[in-house]
This record gives structure tokens, C-alpha cells and sequence, in this order.
């Protein structure tokens, strides 16, 4: 065997193996610009450039292509959450500011981000992939949230606050950014700048939760 030969084995393996992510990725682009319903699956397959009898190898419907999705690039900013939680025990302001801020930057502010706009206008339609993205993505980013604020009032340093109810608050002008930019910004792209909409959220956020003479300081 041929050395050029022998080397071509091992390029062709990492190309096999990559298959998976390069097909979520098409698969996410066309949920994002033209919805779940409306998404075949022989455009993920154009789309990534390999044939549908290719990604049926992988994948045998869009539900499974929707959650390799969520488990190829969310449930690692997922993780990366839960990992802050531990790390930042000592300091629950910087513990939650970072937590809201990495959603914005790792989901939000990526191609992710249209994933929100995706669960809201198809979740009613589709009701296993909602009850999917509930369990494995909202739950668990509400449990890291929850836990950040409860560690604060229980230091002090929050206002005691209806912990549930404030997680939802935090979470939705987030949410309604990422929709935004996925949507109407296409009119109105000033109207939600990030660069000026979180400024205005977190010093709202943190004047609202923070006790004491410190409560009009933004972290």
C-alpha cells in the first residue's frame, strides 16, 4: 500500500465522523430561516452537501435532527452554566451577572439564538420536540438561575424575591432579544442593539435583587 494511500484512510474516517455535526448545523440554519414545519429534509442534506440517503444514515426525521442540535451545541453552554455554579459560590453577583451574560453570548448572540424564535412559533404544533427542548434546555437553565438567586438571598446580598417568578423575569428580555434579532430586526435594527439594550437589563436587574447601600452599583 501506497503511503499517500495509507494516509487517505484516516481522512476519510474524520470526514465520516464529522458528518453528524455538519448535518445539525444545516438542519439548524433552515429551522431558523424557514421554521420547523417547513424544513425537508432533503434541503439539510443539500445543504450540508451530502445525499438524504447519507443523512438517513444519521438520522431517520427532523425530531432527531432537532435534537442532535440541542445535544451537539446546547447542552455543552448548558453545562458550561452548571459548572459556573459551582465555581462561583463565594460571589452570587458575579455568579448570576455571568450566567444571564453567557446565555446572551454562547446562545443568543450566535446562530443558536433562533432557536427561541423556532419553540415559539412551532412548539404548539409539535409538541414532543417542545416537551423535548423544555426538559433538556429550559428546565436546566431555570435550575441554574434559581439556584444563583437563591444562593444570594440566602448570603444577603438579594432582596428576598419570589425565586420561580424572578427567574422567568430575568430570562424573558433575553429571550426577546434573541427573538428580535432573529426576526424584526429586520426592520428595526436599532431598536434592540445589544450593546445598548444589556447595559439598560443589567442595571435594571442588579438595582432591583442588590440590598443595602450597594443596590444602585452595577457589578
Amino acid at each position: 500500500m501506497s503511503e499517500q494511500h495509507a494516509t487517505a484512510r484516516p481522512r476519510h474516517r474524520r470526514r465520516k465522523q464529522a458528518r453528524p455535526s455538519e448535518l445539525a448545523a444545516a438542519a439548524l440554519g433552515l429551522f431558523v430561516e424557514k421554521g420547523y414545519a417547513a424544513t425537508r429534509l432533503d434541503e439539510v442534506a443539500a445543504r450540508a452537501g451530502v445525499s438524504k440517503g447519507t443523512l438517513y444514515l444519521y438520522f431517520d426525521s427532523k425530531e432527531a435532527l432537532f435534537k442532535a442540535v440541542i445535544q451537539d451545541r446546547v447542552e455543552a453552554v448548558m453545562s458550561e452554566g452548571e459548572a459556573l455554579l459551582a465555581s462561583l459560590q463565594d460571589d452570587p453577583v458575579r455568579l448570576l451577572r455571568e450566567i444571564l451574560m453567557g446565555w446572551w453570548e454562547l446562545i443568543g448572540a450566535t446562530d443558536l439564538g433562533g432557536i427561541p424564535k423556532v419553540m415559539i412559533a412551532e412548539a404548539h404544533n409539535f409538541p414532543e420536540v417542545a416537551r423535548y427542548f423544555n426538559e433538556d434546555v429550559i428546565s436546566r437553565g431555570r435550575a441554574v438561575v434559581a439556584s444563583a438567586l437563591r444562593l444570594g438571598i440566602e448570603r444577603g446580598l438579594f432582596r428576598v424575591v419570589d425565586v420561580p417568578a424572578t427567574v422567568q423575569v430575568l430570562m424573558a428580555p433575553l429571550i426577546m432579544l434573541s427573538v428580535w434579532r432573529n426576526s424584526m430586526a429586520v426592520c428595526d435594527p436599532a431598536a434592540c442593539r445589544p450593546e445598548v439594550y444589556l447595559p439598560a437589563y443589567f442595571d435594571v436587574v442588579f438595582k432591583g435583587l442588590l440590598t443595602g447601600p450597594d443596590s444602585g452599583v452595577l457589578p
